[in-house]
C-alpha cells in the first residue's frame, strides 16, 4: 500500500473540496443514523397513554426531512470526492505523458509501446478508483461504523459485546484476502500490457500481415493472449468472490447472536421494543461498513498495484541529462567536432563507434558511407544528443554537448531519419511540425516557410493535387502516401524550420533518381552556410560533398572527396563498384 504515498502530492491542490467533501460524508451519516433513532421513539411512543397521532406524524416527518437532507450531503460528497478523483486521473496522466516525452532513446530501446500505453490507460485510471471512491467508502465506511457502534452502545453494551464477537476474526481475513489481490492484481496489469503490445504491433504492421497471409496466426495468438488475461481475471473474481461470502458469514453470526440474546432482553423487560428495532438497524449499519470493507480493499490493492507499475515508469531517469547551467546556443554556426568518440549500446558490449575523430567546419556539407551495421545513423543519434558517447566528446561550435540544454541543440538540427515517421493529421500540419504554430504565431510566413520546403522537396506540385491540398489529413503513419512522398514530407519538416544542421539519414532512398537529382540541386541551394550530414547508399547524393568519411566496423577507415577517394583502392571504391553492378543489373532487368 506503500505505492499510494506518491499520491499525496496530487490532492494538494484540490484539499478545500476535499475537506468538503469529508464534512459531506460527516454529515450524512449523521442524518443517516439519525432515522433509525426516530424510529425507536416512534415505536416506543405507541406504548405511552398519551400519544397523538399528530406526535407520530411529527415524528415520521422528522425521518423523512432526515432521509432527504441526507441524502443531499451525500450526493454532494459523491460530486466532491469522486469529481477530485477524475482531476487527480488526468493530472497523473498528463504528468506520465510528459516524463515519456523526457525520457530518452535508451529508455524506449527497452520499454514496450504496448505496455506504457496500459499504464497510461488502464492503471491510471484503477489509481483513479483509489484515489476517489475507494476513499469516499472508506471515510463513509469509518464513520458509519463509529456512529452506529456509539449508538449501540448507547442503547445496550452488553448486546454489543456479543455482536462485535465475530468480528475479532476481520482484521486477519481482510489482509490476507488483500495480499492475494494485490498480487492476482499486478498479473492482470502485466498480462494487458502484454496483450496491448500485441495488438498495438499487429495493427501497426497490418500490411505485412496481410502480405505474408498471416491473419489467422495473429488472430490465434491474440486469442492466446486474451485467454490468459481471461484467465487472470478469473482468478482475482474468485478470490474476490470468496471475500464476500466471508464477510457475510461474520455479519449473519453476529446478526443471530443480536436477535437471540435482544428478543431474550425484550422479554425480560430489559430492553424496550424500539430500543431493539433501533439496535437492529444501526447493526445493519454496520454491517455494511463490513461489506463495503472487501470492496474498499480491493480497490485500494488494484490501485497500489498499478501506481507501482507507473511509479517504475516515473523513477525511470533520462540518461541524456540536462546540464545545471547550460550554455546557450544563440548565433550557432554548426561547427561540429568528434574527438575520439566511442560508443556501445546500453546492455551490448560491442562497440558500434571506436574513436572516431574529425572535424566539420560551419557551412560544410559532410557525407557518411560505409556498409550496413557501421555505425553511420549511431554517430548521428549522438550528433543529436539522444545518446551520449561512453568515451570521448561530441562538440559544437567548440561546446561539448553535454553542456548544451538536448532541446536547445536538438533545436538546431533538422533531421531526417531513415524511418520517415508521419503523424495522423494534415500534410501541412506534418511539415510545419518544429515551427512552433500557436496564437502568437506569424501564420502568413509559416505557410511560406512549409511550401518552400515542399518545393525543395520536390513535393509541391503533388500536393497541389490532392483533393484538399495541405489541408489533407493523413491516415496513420501516413499511409495515404508512397514511401517516395513520405520521405520527402520528412526531408521538408527538417528544411521548413531552417536548421543550423541539417542531417539525411538515407532519406532519399524510396525517391526515384530524377527526383533525387532535383532534389539534391536544390539542397545545394539552400544549404549553403548551414552544415548538412547526408548519409547515403547512393553516390550520386554524396559525390559533391566537401568531405566524405567513410565507416566500416565503427572506425574512420577514409576520409575526403569523391575524387580522391575513388582514386584509393579502399571501402570507398568497392562500395562504389558494387553500387554501379547493381546499378547495371537493375538497367538489364528492365
Amino acid at each position: 500500500m506503500r505505492e499510494l504515498r506518491s499520491l499525496i502530492p496530487y490532492f494538494r491542490p484540490y484539499r478545500r473540496p476535499l475537506v468538503l467533501g469529508l464534512v459531506c460524508v460527516l454529515f450524512a451519516n449523521v442524518f443517516q443514523v439519525v432515522g433509525p433513532w426516530l424510529m425507536k421513539l416512534a415505536i416506543d411512543g405507541l406504548g405511552d397513554p398519551n400519544v397523538t397521532p399528530r406526535r407520530i406524524l411529527a415524528l415520521a416527518s422528522l425521518i423523512v426531512v432526515a432521509s432527504v437532507v441526507g441524502g443531499a450531503f451525500r450526493y454532494g460528497m459523491r460530486e466532491l470526492l469522486n469529481g477530485i478523483s477524475r482531476r487527480i486521473e488526468a493530472d497523473i496522466r498528463n504528468d506520465f505523458f510528459r516524463h515519456l516525452l523526457r525520457l530518452d532513446a535508451t529508455f524506449y530501446g527497452s520499454t514496450r509501446t504496448g505496455d506504457l500505453m496500459s499504464r497510461a490507460t488502464n492503471d491510471t485510471m484503477s489509481v483513479r478508483m483509489a484515489a476517489g471512491p475507494a476513499i469516499m467508502y472508506t471515510a463513509n465506511t469509518v464513520a458509519s461504523f463509529v456512529f452506529a457502534l456509539a449508538l449501540m452502545i448507547w442503547i445496550s453494551p452488553r448486546l454489543t459485546l456479543y455482536a462485535m464477537i465475530p468480528m475479532i476474526v476481520l482484521p486477519a481475513i481482510v489482509l490476507s484476502f488483500g495480499k492475494i489481490i494485490h498480487k492476482r492484481f499486478e498479473e492482470i496489469q502485466e498480462q494487458f500490457s502484454a496483450l496491448s503490445t500485441f495488438v498495438q504491433e499487429s495493427l501497426t504492421g497490418v500490411r505485412i500481415v496481410r502480405a505474408y497471409t498471416q491473419e489467422s496466426e495473429q488472430a490465434r495468438q491474440f486469442d492466446a493472449f486474451n485467454d490468459e488475461y481471461r484467465v487472470r481475471n478469473m482468478k482475482l473474481v474468485l478470490t474476490a468472490g470468496a471475500f464476500h461470502p466471508f464477510l457475510m458469514l461474520i455479519a449473519g453470526a453476529a446478526t443471530v447472536l443480536v436477535t437471540w440474546l435482544g428478543a431474550l432482553e425484550v422479554m425480560a423487560g430489559t430492553m424496550t421494543i424500539g430500543d431493539f428495532v433501533a439496535f437492529g438497524f444501526y447493526l445493519a449499519l454496520l454491517v455494511w461498513p463490513m461489506i463495503a470493507l472487501g470492496w474498499v480493499v480491493n480497490l485500494y490493492q488494484r490501485g497500489a498495484a498499478s501506481m507501482g507499475r507507473l511509479n517504475r515508469i516515473f523513477e525511470a531517469v533520462p540518461a541524456v541529462v540536462v546540464p545545471s547551467e547550460p550554455k546557450s546556443l544563440q548565433g550557432a554556426l554548426g561547427g561540429v567536432e568528434f574527438r575520439s568518440v566511442s560508443f556501445v549500446y546500453p546492455g551490448t558490449e560491442r562497440r558500434v563507434l571506436d574513436q572516431i575523430d574529425f572535424t566539420v567546419e560551419p557551412g560544410q556539407t559532410v557525407a557518411i558511407v560505409g556498409p550496413t551495421g557501421s555505425g553511420k545513423s549511431t554517430l548521428i543519434g549522438l550528433l543529436a544528443r539522444l545518446y551520449d558517447p561512453m568515451e570521448g566528446q561530441v562538440l559544437l561550435d567548440g561546446v561539448p554537448l553535454t553542456e548544451i540544454d538536448p532541446a536547445d541543440l536538438r533545436r538546431q538540427i533538422g533531421m531526417v531519419p531513415q524511418d520517415s515517421f508521419l503523424f495522423s493529421d494534415t500534410i501541412e500540419g506534418n511539415i510545419g511540425l518544429g515551427l512552433g504554430r500557436g496564437e502568437d504565431a506569424d501564420e502568413p510566413s509559416i505557410d511560406t516557410a512549409i511550401r518552400t520546403a515542399a518545393g525543395i522537396a520536390q513535393l509541391h506540385g503533388q500536393i497541389l493535387d490532392f483533393p484538399n491540398e495541405y489541408a489533407t489529413m493523413l491516415g496513420e503513419r501516413g499511409i495515404n502516401l508512397s514511401g517516395g512522398q513520405k520521405q520527402r514530407a520528412t526531408l521538408a519538416r527538417a528544411l521548413a524550420r531552417d536548421p543550423v544542421i541539417l542531417v539525411l539519414d538515407d532519406a532519399l532512398s524510396a525517391v526515384d533518381t530524377h527526383t533525387e537529382s532535383a532534389i539534391l540541386a536544390d539542397l545545394r541551394n539552400v544549404t549553403g552556410g548551414r552544415t548538412a550530414f547526408i548519409i547515403s547508399h547512393r553516390v550520386s547524393a554524396v559525390m559533391n560533398a566537401d568531405k566524405i568519411l567513410v565507416l566500416e566496423g565503427g572506425r574512420i577507415v577514409q576520409e575526403g572527396r569523391h575524387a580522391v577517394l575513388i582514386t584509393e583502392e579502399g571501402t570507398y571504391a568497392r562500395l562504389l563498384r558494387r553500387q554501379l553492378l547493381e546499378e547495371d543489373l537493375a538497367t538489364d532487368r528492365a
